[in-house]
């Protein structure tokens, strides 16, 4: 039982994560509005915060080592409470800007500490079933979290979704209290010999594999709200229906992901991402045909989360046999270069539509699913383990 409600709360975790980092997306044209600014401008508000996400999570995660994981994940939801309620505070840009820094600087740390934990408190045949739930956490803050904070936005203030993420890590907070395990085995160690994961081959194609998926990602999901309204041509009243029909796909990819995690990982990758290739190539070409662009974004939404089980539990297996004192750096990798990923697809967008017209940055993404597709193919010649 008391598993039962570890993984829920965990799953919560990366909701609440998930809310605050992808809800800007569906806001910024509010923002904009209110700041009186231009959308590609407000765009560097994604750029900074995975560029800052990703710089800190391995600082902290590889420090973190010296103190029990539930102190100083109690901590970090200190920190996080303490920036969201800014950026629900935030009167102008830097005022949002400097905020969103904050929340970056520890946001990362928190879902890695989290599933470091979730290895560990889940039988070994669950753990990639429960890796798959984390991580669709994320994939339901698209489904409830950023419609939801949509809606708040438009009908009454784009201040009052960051509130709403504020009183959710109330709760969330009063969960891990309750139930974060207090005995998880930790290795102390220098950061230079943690930071040794990162100097192994397998670990370098897998993290840059990471960031060619997000950067392709993040390359139309940026600007999705303007590519839904503006260039596909629904309404606002379908825009929120659209969002949530995304999320259940982010959703389907996660479980499916958890299924190809099972049966040889990331082995089992290369055919979705010459998929995906293939989908970003048509994209634009079909984007004035708006129930076969829709569908192939749901299509496209399945493909970017696939990766996450198979290469969280790949870094997991590489650090457990060979890496040890890198446990905690390994379990974050999947972040890290995830924000990595989504700060150079979203920079890259927010640079391509200054020169190119909206609907055809689906050729700057498929340029990332290309690189992607050959990296996974010799990652799974490099790497042996999880093999069905």
């Amino acid at each position: 039982m008391k598993y039962r409600l570890q993984a829920i709360l965990f799953v919560f975790v990366a909701f609440m994560l998930g809310c605050n980092e992808y809800m800007i997306v569906g806001v910024l044209p509010d923002i904009a509005h209110e700041y009186h600014d231009s959308l590609s401008a407000l765009g560097l508000l994604v750029t900074v915060f995975a560029l800052i996400y990703a710089i800190f999570t391995p600082i902290i995660t590889s420090m973190a080592s010296r103190w029990k994981r539930h102190h100083v994940l109690l901590t970090l939801m200190v920190v996080f409470f303490v920036g969201n309620t800014w950026s629900a505070l935030a009167t102008n840009y830097v005022s949002l800007l400097l905020s969103r820094i904050l929340t970056a600087t520890v946001a990362g740390a928190i879902i890695s500490l989290v599933l470091v934990m979730a290895s560990f408190v889940a039988p070994r045949e669950k753990r990639a079933s429960l890796v798959s739930w984390v991580f669709a956490g994320f994939s339901i803050a698209s489904v409830i979290g950023i419609p939801i904070g949509t809606v708040i936005s438009t009908t009454f203030s784009w201040h009052d979704s960051f509130w709403m993420i504020t009183v959710l890590t109330i709760f969330v907070f009063a969960g891990l209290v309750w139930l974060v395990p207090r005995d998880t085995p930790q290795f102390k160690s220098t950061l230079g010999k943690q930071f040794a994961l990162l100097k192994d081959g397998r670990v370098i194609l897998g993290v840059i594999f990471i960031v060619a998926i997000c950067a392709a990602d993040y390359s139309i999901y940026t600007y999705i709200r303007p590519l839904i309204t503006n260039e596909m041509g629904f309404s606002n009243a379908w825009l929120n229906w659209l969002l949530f029909g995304m999320g259940i796909f982010f959703i389907i990819g996660n479980k499916f992901g958890g299924f190809l995690a099972d049966r040889g990982g990331v082995h089992r990758l290369s055919g979705i991402y010459i998929a995906m290739t293939i989908l970003y190539l048509a994209f634009g070409p079909l984007l004035s045909y708006k129930w076969i662009a829709i569908l192939i974004v749901a299509l496209l939404c399945v493909a970017f989360s696939c990766y996450g089980s198979s290469t969280q539990l790949m870094f997991l297996d590489i650090a457990e046999k060979d890496y040890p004192q890198s446990l905690d750096l390994a379990s974050s990798l999947n972040s890290i270069f995830a924000n990595i990923g989504i700060s150079l697809g979203s920079f890259t967008a927010s640079t391509a539509v200054q020169f190119i017209p909206m609907h055809d940055l689906g050729y700057v993404g498929s340029l990332y699913g290309i690189l992607a597709t050959v990296l996974v193919i010799i990652l799974s010649r490099k790497y042996t383990g999880m093999r069905y």
